[in-house]
């Protein structure tokens, strides 16, 4: 569900009118929920504790799917972790006040530097991807006298999700190592300083609807997990990624509920005694926030209606890089009656991809209309950049009937003063 509402025709985010942050802000403009990712932060922890009261579990919320630091604080103090992909992740979630006993370090191609700052600075548990990338690891923090925590992320050749580009378990795919090493890996690894080995991690891709083929990644993890400790390997911890899906399209079969995806895991791991650890990101925050932008332009072709809008993809990038859809919502509340056409709603930037709809129904639009693109608190700002010379967009956080600017919009000073003339120009 979600918090953002027609009331007396127009639409609300919580207790806010959004026309209030149009005429204050201005647009293009992110807005997130703060009741939404409450909301979810909760439905996720107790859909666990529902399915094994007993059973321990982390959640470390994905921050790669929305980086504010008002977001990162929301869902912190609801008891979330943080599950980071860089250097940059890990400051972001500390300067935010995440726990770094709740922060996970994923991903591929950790540089040294990275490490060293991960293992210093006393985070969690680093996911380790591959063979070279262990024994980097292991000689950096026996270097610093330290012990890291770690787990093997394994590929199990299952992958899943909304699009190619997100589907990450496949043997092709550059995430993890393969199941026919990771028996040596892990035996090597109990044998080395610097490191402790603790466990395993998969996550096959993002926004899937399907929990089949989860059930059949996580059959084969604790199959394997099993002839780990059958050999008399440490085994207590099994990190099982994220990538439950989020409805886009409002007209489509919803993806399963986290107490269902809960109850499949119970159902997978029953009588394996092991701490499990989730990094949910698109489910938690993606219908937590709308990108509202204005019409700026109406052309009318013989067999075409495009109605220009002031977001563009750098903006918003995944319609572009992804065929992503974003059900679009008029700011007023459409009247019984009122007349409808099929437009595509295009951006500014110079590019034929820079489209949000192709033959989209709408309301007839005049300039200065405000829209909604629904369902962009996932990979909206955090993928934001300044093609064009375009500024970046700002960012806005509600709580009830109050409303917070958590990123200002970038100045023109900040972005021609982010490179300089060479020192012979």
């Amino acid at each position: 569900m979600h918090h953002f509402d027609y009331k007396n025709g127009t639409l609300f985010c919580e207790n806010v009118n959004l026309a209030d942050i149009v005429n204050q802000v201005g647009t293009p403009v992110y807005v997130y929920s703060t009741a939404t990712l409450e909301r979810h932060a909760q439905v996720f922890q107790i859909a666990f504790t529902t399915a094994n009261p007993k059973r321990d579990v982390m959640v470390c919320f994905a921050m790669k799917a929305n980086a504010n630091t008002a977001v990162l604080a929301t869902l912190a103090a609801q008891g979330l972790g943080a599950d980071v992909v860089s250097e940059g992740e890990i400051r972001k979630a500390l300067h935010a006040g995440v726990n770094p006993q709740k922060i996970v370090f994923s991903g591929v191609g950790k540089t040294d530097e990275e490490l060293k700052f991960a293992v210093e600075t006393g985070i969690y548990q680093i996911n380790i991807e591959s063979e070279g990338e262990m024994y980097r690891l292991a000689k950096i923090a026996a270097d610093l006298g330290k012990t890291m925590p770690i787990v093997l992320r394994v590929n199990p050749d299952v992958g899943a999700g909304g699009h190619e580009k997100i589907t990450t378990g496949f043997d092709d795919n550059k995430f993890g190592v393969g199941f026919t090493e990771a028996k040596r890996l892990y035996a090597d690894a109990a044998k080395l300083d610097g490191v402790r080995i603790q466990g395993l991690a998969v996550h096959i891709g993002s926004q899937i609807f399907d929990l089949n083929p989860l059930e059949e990644a996580f059959t084969k993890l604790r199959g394997l997990a099993q002839n780990l400790r059958d050999a008399g390997l440490p085994l207590t911890h099994l990190d099982l990624g994220g990538g439950l899906g989020v409805p886009y399209e409002f007209d489509i079969p919803h993806p399963p509920e986290p107490l269902e995806y809960a109850q499949m895991i119970e159902r997978v791991f029953a009588g394996f005694d092991v701490k499990l650890a989730f990094e949910p990101g698109r489910m938690i925050v993606g219908n937590a926030g709308v990108l509202l932008t204005k019409v700026i332009d109406i052309k009318n072709r013989p067999n075409k209606t495009f109605v220009g809008v002031d977001a563009g993809m750098n903006d918003l990038v995944r319609p572009a890089m992804y065929e992503a859809f974003h059900h679009i919502q008029p700011l007023h509340e459409p009247k019984t009656g009122e007349t409808f056409i099929e437009c595509d709603v295009v951006g500014p930037v110079c590019e034929s991809s820079d489209v949000f709809a192709t033959n989209r129904s709408l309301p007839i639009a005049k300039v200065g209309d405000v829209y909604a693109l629904m369902t962009c608190g996932a990979y909206g700002a955090v993928m934001a950049g300044t093609y064009n010379m375009r500024r970046l967009v700002p960012e806005v956080l509600v709580n009830g009937d109050k409303f917070s600017v958590v990123r200002k919009r970038q100045s023109w000073e900040e972005l021609l003063n982010a490179d300089v003339k060479a020192d012979w120009q």
